[in-house]
């Protein structure tokens, strides 16, 4: 018997594959589990909650008195008048005196300066074009609340202990701007 293809059973082939039908495997869902999803979701809802709500804004406070029809005696002497004109140069002057240019870093020192040598009856009136950019008018402003501390302690080397803050703001009238115009 030699040859090939002859089987034990008496010349029957042998069927390749098995015999019958594939048995077809089952296909086993995909399942996602969302409870430590919700978890992380709740946490970070909570962060954020908390984070954001002790950012506070960044304001600067301003007492405005309520309008008074009477009209208060002020002595120009202890006038501190503090002019912004439309381009953002800076002007001061005492009293009746004529408008000097100064420039912010030099306008603390003016400032201090004024107040301590009044002992504390200077009067500061800042007035701003409406046209000056807004930044400008907060630096001034800025730099007036700045100059305080060291103001209360200078009249307090004086023999002033108390500290009586005067500053307005008034409209920038065309007087004004006639004044500082050529400098």
């Amino acid at each position: 018997m030699a040859g090939g293809g002859e089987g034990l059973g008496g010349g029957a082939k042998q069927k390749r594959g098995g015999t019958g039908k594939r048995k077809v495997k089952k296909r086993v869902g995909f399942r996602l589990d969302m409870t430590p999803l919700v978890d992380i979701t709740f946490l970070l809802l909570t962060f954020f909650m908390l984070t954001t709500s002790m950012i506070t804004p960044q304001t600067m406070e301003m007492k405005i008195p309520p309008q008074l029809e009477e009209k208060i005696e002020v002595k120009e002497s202890e006038l501190l008048t503090i002019r912004i004109r439309d381009d953002g140069k800076l002007f001061f002057n005492m009293g009746t005196d004529a408008p000097q240019p100064v420039k912010i870093n030099e306008l603390r020192k003016v400032v201090i300066d004024q107040n301590v040598s009044l002992r504390n009856r200077c009067i500061v009136v800042l007035k701003a074009s409406s046209q000056v950019a807004y930044g400008a008018a907060v630096a001034v402003l800025d730099l007036l609340n700045a100059v305080e501390p060291e103001i209360t302690e200078r009249l307090r080397q004086n023999g002033i202990d108390k500290r009586e803050r005067k500053f307005t703001v008034a409209p920038y009238e065309k007087t004004d701007a006639e004044e500082v115009a050529g400098l």
